[in-house]
C-alpha cells in the first residue's frame, strides 16, 4: 500500500433513488427565515426556520441572503441532517442561491455544507428553481420576482439564463408600521422600470406580455400579492419553491458521471 487516496467508486448503474444503497441526493433551500431540504425519493423531509441553538437562544446565521455564521450553519446542518442520511453514503447536494451571489455565495455554502460529506455540491440560482418548478416553457423570456424574508430580487431568464437580476434589502421580515406591503411593491415597480429603461432589446417587454412568477415567502402573502398585482403590468403566477426543482435536478447529477468528484474534495459546480 502507498498511502494514496482511492477515488470513491460509483457504480455504472444506478437504482432510482431511495433504491440505489451507494448514493443520496440532498436539494438545500438555506434562506434568511426557513431552510427546506428535500432528499431524493422521500420529499421534503426538512421545512424549519432557519436558527441555531448555541445555548444562548435561536439565532439566525443567514442574514440578507448572506452567511454570517458558518460555524452555526454547519450546526444546524448537522443536527437536521445527520440522521438522515444512509450511513456511509456521500451525498450529491443541490443548493439553491440568491442571483446576484451566486459565486460568493457557494464559497460561503461550502463549508457547512461539507458537514454532510458530500461527493459533490452544486449551485442553482434561485430564479432558475423557480422557473424549472412552475414547469413554464424557458424558451421564452420570463420575469421572476422572489419576495424572501431579507430580500427581494427580480430576474430576467432568457432561454433559461439569468440575463438581468436587480435586488432590494427588502423583505417580509421587515414589515411594521412603517414599512408595508406597498413598499415592497414599489421597490419591486422601481426595479423592473429600470430593467426597461436599460434594455436595449425586446427581452424584459416579451417577458412582461407573460405571467410573471412570484415566489418566496411574500408569495403566500394576499397583501403582498395584491399590491404587486395593482403596480405591475403583468399578471403574477405564484410558483412552489425552488427546491421542488433541485429535487428533479438531482436525478440528472444521480447519474451524470462528472458529479462523483473525489472523496476528499468534493467538486463545486453549477446546476
Amino acid at each position: 500500500m502507498n498511502g494514496a487516496r482511492r477515488p470513491y467508486a460509483v457504480p455504472a448503474r444506478h437504482r432510482p433513488w431511495p433504491l440505489c444503497r451507494h448514493c443520496c441526493g440532498i436539494a438545500l433551500d438555506m434562506g434568511s427565515a426557513r431552510t427546506c431540504t428535500l432528499i431524493a425519493g422521500r420529499g421534503v423531509v426538512v421545512d424549519v426556520p432557519t436558527e441555531t441553538f448555541p445555548g444562548v437562544g435561536a439565532i439566525h446565521p443567514i442574514q440578507r441572503g448572506t452567511i454570517i455564521d458558518t460555524p452555526g450553519c454547519s450546526r444546524m446542518l448537522r443536527r437536521l441532517l445527520a440522521d438522515r442520511l444512509p450511513p456511509g453514503v456521500r451525498p450529491v447536494v443541490i443548493v439553491t442561491a440568491p442571483v446576484l451571489d451566486g459565486p460568493a455565495y457557494r464559497t460561503q455554502a461550502r463549508a457547512p455544507v461539507d458537514v454532510l460529506r458530500p461527493r459533490a455540491v452544486l449551485t442553482m440560482p434561485s430564479a432558475r428553481g423557480i422557473a424549472l418548478a412552475s414547469g413554464t416553457d424557458l424558451t421564452r423570456p420570463l420575469l421572476v420576482v422572489d419576495v424572501g424574508a431579507h430580500l427581494t430580487e427580480v430576474v430576467l431568464l432568457s432561454d433559461g439564463a439569468v440575463t438581468d437580476e436587480r435586488r432590494t434589502a427588502l423583505g417580509t421580515s421587515d414589515l411594521d408600521d412603517t414599512t408595508t406591503p406597498g413598499h415592497i411593491a414599489e421597490a419591486v415597480a422601481r426595479m423592473l422600470t429600470a430593467m426597461l429603461h436599460q434594455d436595449h432589446t425586446t427581452l424584459t417587454a416579451d417577458a412582461l406580455r407573460r405571467d410573471v412568477l412570484l415566489a418566496g415567502g411574500g408569495a403566500l402573502r394576499p397583501d403582498i400579492r395584491h399590491r404587486l398585482g395593482a403596480r405591475l403590468p403583468a399578471r403574477l403566477h405564484t410558483v412552489p419553491a425552488p427546491h421542488t426543482a433541485a429535487g428533479t435536478l438531482l436525478q440528472a447529477a444521480h447519474v451524470r458521471p462528472s458529479a462523483s468528484g473525489d472523496a476528499q474534495r468534493p467538486d463545486t459546480q453549477d446546476a
